[in-house]
């Protein structure tokens, strides 16, 4: 499993959307905002994520991502094997290992080390993370559901003319005035 930018960045935002996910759908450009991430490395990392079905999107006003599976069962291996993709075996944490002998001679160490890493990751879910943020302080503010494009017809008042509707009544006011 390899450890990069991508991985973190896709973590902090999918933290982001647990924290946020009672008040609906999280915007991508919230959550760019909110932690100076480009908008455009977003949507590939969420395209990748939703493929892999740990997160939902809604379209529209009001619409972004909301978890695809509860915060419990989504863990840190999850999300940084989505985004990164599985390396294929014997392939370094951080590059690439040296050929030959040397190699052979550290193989069983770093895939110790791997192995210890991913159970490691395996055991934090996102809910923990979540909670851990929370636990720390870290204040969500609830979204402003805008309606944007979406109006409330304006409700119809009753006419009242002050003109007569019938030639009866028309008759009573000519009589009337006199």
């Amino acid at each position: 499993m390899r450890l990069s930018t991508k991985g973190r960045f896709a973590v902090t935002a999918m933290i982001d959307v647990a924290l946020r996910e009672g008040s609906g759908p999280v915007p991508l450009s919230d959550i760019a905002v909110r932690h100076q991430i480009s908008l455009s490395y977003l949507e590939q990392m969420f395209s990748k994520l939703r493929q892999h079905g740990l997160v939902e999107s809604t379209r529209g006003p009001g619409g972004g991502y909301a978890l695809g599976h509860r915060a419990e069962s989504i863990t840190v291996a999850d999300i940084i094997g989505a985004v990164e993709g599985s390396p294929p075996h014997g392939s370094a944490i951080a590059g690439q290992q040296s050929e030959g002998l040397a190699q052979d001679m550290t193989q069983d160490l770093w895939d110790a080390l791997r192995s210890k890493m991913e159970d490691y990751m395996q055991s934090i879910t996102l809910r923990s993370l979540a909670a851990g943020q929370r636990a720390k302080g870290v204040q969500v503010e609830e979204r402003k559901v805008v309606n944007r494009g979406v109006f409330k017809k304006p409700k119809a008042e009753p006419v009242r003319a002050n003109t007569p509707n019938s030639v009866f009544a028309l008759g009573r006011v000519s009589l009337a005035r006199g």
